[in-house]
């Protein structure tokens, strides 16, 4: 072979490895890679019900804290504000039924600023609303709470939401309520409630994390996860729950809270009902962070990685 035969050779050989490398990976399922986008169980863009002021079906369905929707006679409410510093407008969004008039879950994003800001709690006349853009046979007019033995129990809290006054007032609206005991949802002395205790502890969360994507509710589908319904209409959930995935600098993990709502304050630690988020889809029936890429989706739903969450 004479000399330019053999750098020929050489050349096309350097050419074969070279294309060789850039399409092989050594990213393996554990990697928490944002780049990694395959979802084979991602929301779908339509068959849903939207009712929002600023964004579309496809902007709201894909959105990492919305868990996948049940369609049909349900609504996905989308509550929005212009006055915060995310350019996508949305304070937070719940799923409503419109058929058993109650809602599912409420889906929101924490972050650092969202909780602290110039405004406090929103004290108006009435204090809680019903949210007419639903259609009128979707929802219970007037307000059952009163005098039922129930409080009105924020599904997205006030107290996450004090970057403006609109956001605060959003979240008094009745779609974003469930009857709760007091003693699940409030204090007495020393005594709080495990709702309340959650709420607590996902507020210190979101300071040690970039943001955590939220799905909470009270259990509606099916007479055994009912308490009972309150003028035989008003849902009271037995049970209530939370699902979180947290995004830091290490990469993203998970946790879910479950628990039996009662009318006696706990005597256990709030860690007793913490269980994996694989566990709470088989109890609840909601498949949840559904548009996570399907590599980080795995991983953070199978473990609670309870230890590496600050408890104190």
């Amino acid at each position: 072979m004479n000399n330019k035969l053999l750098l020929l050779s050489l050349f096309l050989l350097a050419l074969l490895a070279l294309n060789f490398c850039s399409c092989s990976s050594n990213d393996d399922d554990d990697n928490d890679d944002d780049d990694k986008v395959v979802n084979v169980n991602a929301n779908p863009t339509t068959g849903f019900t939207l009712i929002s002021s600023y964004n579309t079906p496809e902007d709201i369905a894909t959105r990492f804290e919305i868990p996948r929707v049940k369609g049909g006679n349900s609504l996905i409410v989308t509550y929005e504000t212009r006055d915060f510093y995310d350019s996508d407008d949305v304070n937070f969004v719940v799923e409503w039924d419109s058929d058993l008039q109650a809602q599912r879950w409420a889906a929101y994003q924490m972050h650092s600023g969202y909780a602290v800001g110039g405004v406090s709690r929103y004290y108006g006349d009435p204090q809680y609303f019903n949210d007419t853009r639903l259609p009128a046979a979707a929802y219970i007019a007037g307000d059952m709470y009163y005098g039922s033995g129930f409080q009105h129990g924020h599904i997205c809290p006030s107290a996450d939401r004090l970057y403006s006054a609109e956001a605060n007032k959003q979240t008094f609206h009745m779609t974003n309520m469930q009857p709760q005991y007091g003693e699940f949802n409030g204090y007495q002395g020393s005594k709080e409630g495990l709702w309340l205790q959650m709420e607590d502890r996902l507020r210190a969360w979101t300071k040690n994390n970039e943001v955590i994507y939220v799905c909470k509710g009270g259990t509606i589908d099916g007479d055994d996860k009912i308490i009972r319904r309150i003028q035989n209409r008003l849902i009271v959930p037995k049970y209530f729950f939370v699902a979180l995935v947290a995004k830091n600098a290490e990469g993203y993990k998970g946790l879910a809270f479950y628990a039996e709502q009662t009318n006696k304050f706990p005597t256990d630690e709030l860690k007793n009902y913490i269980i994996s988020i694989d566990e709470l889809e088989k109890k609840t029936g909601i498949d949840f962070f559904c548009n996570l890429p399907d590599n980080i989706e795995n991983k953070v739903e199978a473990a609670t990685y309870v230890n590496s969450w600050m408890w104190k």
